[in-house]
């Protein structure tokens, strides 16, 4: 596992093995869909493995006991739209008591920059752990503006959870946020000249519904 305070790549074998099989041209739609839920299950735990705790008392069958619970309000997780909902379901099975916001964000074919369209966050937003989700982390212009419209409204722990990302989209979310954390499944080589993380997987979007 690559790890930094601010960057952590999950290098499991089971992670690698669905990597694999997301990459593949010839996985359609409902096994691609089905592989994105399961990888964001593992790199999830590493994800939020440092979300606040609180000890409270519980009775057992057998004695009262101290134990851990999460604590403050529930977790927000924030889906870029679209790609970004296949983690958000996910998650939320992790995480059921977690509130759910969109952001609406597309990139521009010609400039390659994000253009918001939507947005609607839980309420008390400042008091939430924000977790962040989408499965490319390519240019990061889109996360950058989904970060910069969270703190705009008021979010002040926010995480990003991505499936795959390349140097330069981890190099623009840490220029604007220098000590957000990043959690990846894997970290691929480089953008090409489309803006295309390679190898990648193509448009995580356009193979998760079908679109192509």
């Amino acid at each position: 596992m690559t790890n930094s305070a601010i960057l952590t790549v999950v290098d499991h074998p089971l992670v690698s093995h669905k990597i694999t099989l997301l990459r593949d041209v010839r996985t359609e739609p409902g096994a691609f869909r089905a592989l994105c839920r399961e990888i964001t299950f593992l790199i999830a735990y590493e994800a939020l493995r440092d979300l606040p705790t609180k000890t409270v008392e519980v009775e057992t069958p057998i004695t009262t006991t101290e134990a851990i619970s999460l604590r403050g309000p529930a977790p927000a997780i924030v889906g870029i739209l679209r790609a970004g909902l296949i983690m958000v379901d996910a998650i939320l099975e992790l995480v059921p008591h977690g509130r759910v916001g969109h952001l609406g964000m597309y990139r521009d074919p010609e400039t390659h920059l994000p253009v918001e369209y939507y947005g609607k966050l839980p309420t008390r937003i400042d008091e939430r752990e924000v977790i962040l989700v989408d499965p490319m982390l390519a240019t990061g212009g889109s996360a950058v503006a989904a970060i910069d419209k969270l703190k705009t409204d008021g979010a002040k722990k926010i995480r990003l959870l991505s499936i795959i990302g390349c140097p330069e989209g981890v190099a623009a979310v840490h220029a604007s946020h220098p000590d957000l954390p990043i959690t990846l499944a894997a970290l691929d080589e480089r953008l090409n000249e489309n803006a295309y993380i390679v190898p990648g997987l193509g448009d995580a979007g356009d193979r998760i519904y079908g679109t192509l």
